[in-house]
C-alpha cells in the first residue's frame, strides 16, 4: 500500500490520465518529529490508504503543493477536519471549496519548516513549492521535473517522445512555456540545488532514488 523510501517518507502511487495521457499520480506522506503525518500532494483517499496512514499517526497536514494538485483534497479535508491544509495562495480564487488555512508561499513560518524546508519555485506558473527533508536527504516535488522509463500506452509513449522526456528525466518542452520568467526559475533553482538532498520524490514517473540533484540540472538547462 505504501512505500516507504527513507526512515519517515512514504509515497502511494496511483493510475491518473489526463487528456488520454496515463502519467499517473504520486502522494507522499512524511512523519514528522511529532508523530504527525505531512499529506503532500493527496490521491484518491481509500479505505485501505486511509487505514494504513492511521497506522502511522495522525493527519495533521495536507498539501496542495501547487496550482494543479489539488483534486482530492477536498475529500482528504472532510475525513481529517482537524488537518490543516496548505495551498498557493492562488489556488483560493482557483478553488473556494477548499477550506485552506495556510498559504504555502508564507511556509518558512510554519511550525514543519525546521524539518521539511520550504522552497517556493518562482518565475513559474505552477506556482509550486518543494520541501526539503534533510534527516533523509530527501526532496518532495509535485511537477518539478519527471521520470518516466517508458509507457506500454501507445499514446502515452508518443506524448513522451513528442515531450522530450521519454526514458529520461526531464520536463516536457510542450510545457515550458509555464516558466514564464526564465531568469527568475534559473535563481530558485539555483538555490533549490545549494540545498542538502539526493533523492527526488515527484508525482509523475519514478522517484529517483539517487542522483537527484544531477537529474535536477539537466532538466532546468532550457533556462539557461
Amino acid at each position: 500500500m505504501l512505500v516507504e523510501h527513507a526512515a519517515g517518507v512514504h509515497t502511494r502511487h496511483q493510475p491518473f490520465a489526463m487528456m488520454g495521457v496515463r502519467i499517473g499520480t504520486r502522494m507522499t506522506v512524511v512523519k514528522l518529529r511529532d508523530g504527525s503525518l505531512f499529506v503532500h500532494s493527496p490521491i484518491v483517499p481509500s479505505a485501505e490508504l486511509r487505514a494504513a496512514l492511521d497506522a502511522l499517526g495522525p493527519v495533521r497536514h495536507i498539501v496542495c503543493p501547487n496550482l494543479y494538485h489539488h483534486v482530492f483534497a477536498a475529500a482528504w479535508c472532510e475525513l481529517y477536519p482537524d488537518a490543516v491544509l496548505h495551498a498557493p495562495h492562488k489556488l483560493r480564487a482557483k478553488r473556494p471549496d477548499l477550506p485552506i488555512a495556510r498559504d504555502l508561499e508564507d511556509a518558512r513560518t510554519a511550525e514543519w519548516a525546521a524539518e521539511l524546508e520550504p522552497v517556493f519555485i518562482r518565475g513559474s506558473a505552477l506556482r509550486e513549492t518543494v520541501f526539503v527533508h534533510a534527516p533523509t536527504a530527501t526532496l518532495v516535488s509535485s511537477d518539478l521535473t519527471e521520470n518516466f522509463a517508458g509507457s506500454d500506452h501507445m499514446p502515452t509513449r508518443l506524448y513522451l517522445k513528442v515531450s522530450g522526456v521519454h526514458g529520461k528525466v526531464g520536463w516536457s518542452r510542450l510545457l515550458r512555456f509555464m516558466y514564464r520568467d526564465k531568469r527568475e526559475a534559473r535563481r530558485s533553482i539555483d538555490e533549490l540545488l545549494e540545498r542538502s538532498f539526493d533523492r527526488v520524490v515527484l508525482a509523475h514517473g519514478e522517484v529517483i532514488e539517487r542522483g537527484g540533484k544531477d537529474a535536477l540540472r539537466q532538466t532546468f538547462t532550457f533556462l539557461d
